[in-house]
């Protein structure tokens, strides 16, 4: 495999440039001295930002755009092998590379490489504990797959030997990674189009905690069934964290939610109380995410005020129960849930928000999850009060002609819930202009473009 020498600026060229991951490294690599520039077929907000930055990206992905000027091309795991840049980059033998390679080179020019896991939560994870190290002046570089606010996008570069990242399971893509810390927030049935069942998926994630140096640590969520499968035998040292199980060396007490849904709890280690903190977002699942934050902090022994006064500044990033503003009296909230389990934890924080009536517009992201987890997707969906179904996103799948939202939509039924299978997200803006009304509560879900619909609302 190639190696990156990072003391050299080199010229990248990234396919697939305009994804969350990829966008955020290439912006690292213009900052080290590369020279960058990429290819997406469609231009977006996320582009827009990297021209502004100065790299060059085209929207048309054809052999013509790669030449032998190219030093190394780095391309995301959707790339199919006859994508014509990935069949020319071959021709001319330049060096080719996964996302997930890269990152990893990345990572060993880091003494201490955070890689936050775990099949929910880790987006908001990693942010959580990008704030903790933030108002520590700890100076960490930090990749993060939404828009974090407090850094003005999802990559910020810093100077220390510090650097945290989101670690993803999908195609084993962590798996490349060199991490000298870990934490691994639940482990469940996920991406069935890459992994055969549950089980693989551990397995996947025994390698990942087998990647962590003797003198690393990996921090996990005892709640996770059978956690000791995980780390049982590891050289490096584990720390356990949980919501609800005291026995674990980090827990909660004292949990209560405002009238926002926002959280509090009082951080207990090894049974003895530290301290109580105060959350600015909604939901038990992100008490749990703290949990694991302040076990990391302790690592670098950060003060419990310190830690308070990070968790106070963090209101979430973009798609994750995202406040997006009211549209005549009701309001609207962005969540970018796609699993049944992130489903689930979203409406239940959404229903100690303000409401009179909780509304959710779902888009289901790719036809094979809808599929492996059609009861699952309604039970989750039936603590809203209303459901309405957008069209399937098929993102990387095509239509295997077996499973639509209809399908959803009829389980749904069944349960006696009130439900609207609409389709086109035009026609979800015109429903919504009709049936929303002053007080209720709209969430979008999905991975999808369903936040669409909320901000077209909000333009009127």
């Amino acid at each position: 495999m190639y190696n990156i020498d990072f003391s050299v600026p080199q010229t990248a060229y990234f396919i697939g440039i305009g994804g969350i991951s990829m966008s955020g490294f290439a912006e690292l690599l213009q900052t080290m001295g590369f020279t960058v520039t990429g290819s997406d077929r469609t231009e977006s907000k996320i582009t827009r930002h990297l021209e502004g930055l100065g790299i060059k990206v085209v929207y048309e992905q054809k052999r013509e755009n790669i030449t032998s000027t190219i030093d190394f091309i780095v391309y995301t795991a959707a790339i199919s092998e006859d994508n014509p840049e990935y069949v020319r980059a071959k021709e001319l033998g330049i060096p080719m590379m996964e996302r997930a390679s890269m990152v990893g080179q990345v990572m060993k020019n880091y003494s201490t490489a955070i890689a936050v896991a775990g099949t929910h939560g880790k987006t908001s994870t990693t942010s959580i504990a990008s704030h903790i190290l933030l108002e520590a002046d700890m100076d960490p570089t930090i990749s993060v797959g939404g828009i974090l606010p407090e850094i003005g996008g999802n990559i910020r570069v810093g100077r220390s030997e510090h650097f945290i990242t989101e670690a993803c399971e999908y195609t084993n893509s962590f798996l490349k990674f060199y991490p000298t810390i870990g934490i691994i927030l639940n482990i469940e049935a996920e991406h069935l189009d890459f992994f055969k069942d549950l089980q693989d998926i551990r397995d996947s994630f025994r390698r990942f905690a087998e990647l962590l140096p003797a003198d690393g640590t990996l921090i996990i969520n005892a709640d996770i069934d059978n956690y000791e499968e995980i780390t049982r035998g590891l050289s490096c040292q584990v720390i356990t964290c949980s919501v609800d199980n005291k026995k674990a060396d980090f827990s909660a007490s004292d949990i209560e939610f405002d009238n926002m849904g926002c959280g509090s709890f009082t951080l207990l280690h090894n049974s003895s109380e530290i301290d109580h903190y105060t959350l600015g977002v909604v939901g038990k699942h992100n008490i749990s995410n703290t949990l694991a934050c302040l076990a990391m902090a302790s690592l670098f022994d950060i003060p419990p005020e310190v830690c308070q006064r990070g968790l106070s500044k963090y209101r979430g990033t973009e798609r994750r129960f995202e406040l997006k503003g009211e549209y005549n009296g009701a309001t609207i909230i962005d969540d970018y849930a796609h699993h049944p389990t992130e489903v689930r934890a979203t409406l239940t924080s959404a229903r100690n928000y303000p409401h009179k009536t909780l509304w959710v517009a779902f888009q289901p992201h790719t036809y094979s999850r809808t599929k492996n987890f059609l009861t699952d997707f309604s039970d989750a969906l039936s603590l809203a009060d209303k459901v309405v179904l957008a069209d399937i996103y098929a993102a990387r799948e095509k239509d295997p002609g077996n499973i639509s939202s209809k399908d959803l939509a009829e389980q749904l039924k069944k349960s006696g819930k009130e439900v609207f299978y609409i389709g086109s997200l035009d026609d979800i803006k015109n429903f919504f202009e009709k049936n929303l009304m002053n007080g209720d509560l709209l969430i979008t879900m999905g991975a999808g473009n369903i936040v669409e619909v909320g901000e077209a609302l909000l333009k009127q």
